[in-house]
Formats: C-alpha cells, sequence, structure tokens
C-alpha cells in the first residue's frame, strides 16, 4: 500500500478564477511534492482534461474535481464532486446548468456597474471577458482595476460587484449532488463551516445542514481547510464520524488571486489520518498505486 500523506483536493486554475493553468497546476504539484492531488475549477472540468494528457509514469494520483456554486431557499453551500466521469451526461447537465447561471450573472452584473456607476467597458475587453470558460466577480474586479475603476479588485467587488444579488440563478445543492452521484462520483461539502459573507456555520446549525444535505446524498466533508483553525477541523471531524462520511483535505489554491499556498490545508501536521480520510483513499484508488 503506498499512502499519499501531501494531499491538495481542492485548487483553482484559469478555467475558472486561478491565475495558473492547468498545466501550470500540474508543474507546481510536481515541484511541491504532493503526492495527491484534484482540481476543482468552479463549475467546469475542462482543466481536469488537459491535466490527464499532460500526466506521465511517477506523477501524483490525480483525480477528477469540480465546484459548484449552490444556493437553495436555506442558504449557500459548495459542493466538490471527486471521481466523477467525464464523459457522463449527468455531471455535464450540472456543469452547463452552472456554466449558464455564471454567464447570465456576468452580463447583469456588467449592466448593473454600467446603469448604477456608469462604468462603461470597451468591447474589446468585453469580448475577452465573455470569451473565458468561466468568468466571476474576481475577473470582472481585475478589469476594473486595469480601467481606474477601482484601486484593488477586493474594493471592486465589495464596493460595487457585490450590491447587486441574485435569488435564484444557482445550480441547487440536490442538483449537484445528483449530477456527481449520477456520473459515479463523490459529492463533498466544500469549507463546511463558512456560510455566505462572514457567516459561520457551528454545531447545532452545521448538524441541521448535514443532515438536509446528506438527505440529498452528500458523502463527505472538507474537514482539513486552509481557512480552518484547529476548532474547526475537529467540529467537522466530529460530524464526519457522527454521520459516517468521507474527509477531504483542500487548501482552496488560486494561485495570485488568494494568499494561500498550494497544499496549505492542515494535513501535515496530522499523525494519523481520521478514518474518514483513509476510506476516501481507499475508494478513489489512491492506495492502489
Amino acid at each position: 500500500m503506498n499512502m499519499p500523506r501531501k494531499i491538495d483536493l481542492h485548487m483553482h486554475s484559469t478555467v475558472s478564477d486561478g491565475t495558473d493553468t492547468p498545466e501550470g497546476i500540474l508543474s507546481r504539484v510536481r515541484q511541491e511534492g504532493l503526492e495527491m492531488f484534484a482540481l476543482t475549477d468552479h463549475d467546469a472540468i475542462k482543466g481536469c482534461g488537459i491535466i490527464r494528457s499532460c500526466l506521465r509514469e511517477g506523477d501524483p494520483f490525480f483525480l477528477n474535481g469540480a465546484e459548484f456554486s449552490c444556493q437553495d431557499d436555506e442558504g449557500k453551500y459548495h459542493i466538490l464532486g471527486y471521481g466523477y466521469d467525464a464523459d457522463s451526461e449527468a455531471i455535464k447537465h450540472v456543469i452547463e446548468l452552472g456554466h449558464s447561471y455564471r454567464m447570465n450573472k456576468v452580463r447583469r452584473r456588467l449592466d448593473f456597474l454600467r446603469d448604477r456607476f456608469g462604468f462603461t467597458f470597451p468591447e474589446d475587453e468585453l469580448d475577452k471577458l465573455l470569451a473565458m470558460d468561466n468568468p466571476g466577480k474576481p475577473h470582472i474586479g481585475n478589469l476594473m482595476v486595469r480601467l481606474g475603476f477601482a484601486k484593488t479588485k477586493e474594493e471592486a467587488i465589495k464596493d460595487y460587484i457585490n450590491q447587486i444579488r441574485f435569488r435564484s440563478e444557482y445550480v441547487k445543492p440536490q442538483e449537484a449532488i445528483e449530477g456527481i452521484l449520477g456520473a459515479g462520483g463523490i459529492p463533498v461539502l466544500a469549507h463546511p463551516v463558512y456560510g455566505s459573507g462572514d457567516q459561520l456555520i457551528l454545531n447545532e446549525n452545521m448538524d441541521y445542514r448535514l443532515r438536509r444535505l446528506t438527505g440529498f446524498g452528500l458523502q463527505g466533508v472538507e474537514a482539513y481547510y486552509s481557512g480552518f483553525t484547529p476548532k474547526m477541523t475537529n467540529m467537522m471531524l466530529g460530524f464526519a464520524e457522527r454521520y459516517d462520511l468521507y474527509v477531504t483535505a483542500g487548501s482552496d489554491y488560486h494561485g495570485k488571486n488568494k494568499m494561500i499556498a498550494l497544499g496549505e490545508n492542515g494535513l501535515d501536521e496530522v499523525d494519523e489520518f481520521p478514518e474518514g480520510l483513509m476510506r476516501f483513499l481507499k475508494d478513489t484508488g489512491a492506495l492502489d498505486r
């Protein structure tokens, strides 16, 4: 049995809102000595195909991944999908649904910025933005900085872009979970403690959320995460044990768009992996190579 110790199952490339290309992600993974990784672009699986085409003998164990931005009447969720069949119509349906919502929101945000604040964008810049695989708030924010509408991307998002809200144009968590399961994958709740904005989901609220999501078929939680305190991690490990859930570990690496290092998830400080993580490694084939 070959036990991977350096694991990162949550990262983003230029296919969504990261700054490294998929090929660049693979190069960084090799440099950092990771032994298992997954690319989890928002509402996209294109990057996983690119990485698979570049893998060579001796490379780290790679797992197909994706992250779906979800919302329903109960709140916001980010659902990770792992190990799915990329050719499955089930996963393609959710990808297409999420992408259509994303593109509609980009256009509405641009219209809002023009009508509310008078920000107009050159046609060639708009064409480049809309031609991207999965444009979102960070891309609009960076464009606003380049055009002098805001000093920083963070200011652009907080003071301008976030002034428009969308109540219904999201993939529902049940849709994401069913799509992942239908493609033979494993649905996992990303950074579970964090809700919308500064909201923290703790204790009874977390228990309610997990009971609801496991009813849809959720199979795991990201208990090791770059933004978690040891107390948060231990709480999620307790919930994983209570609900017999897989445990995963991710950094949420975005390259230069976030101050988070590849592989930064707290797992390097763990002497013995929890049972939920061991089962995840076994059931995804990471221990068989």
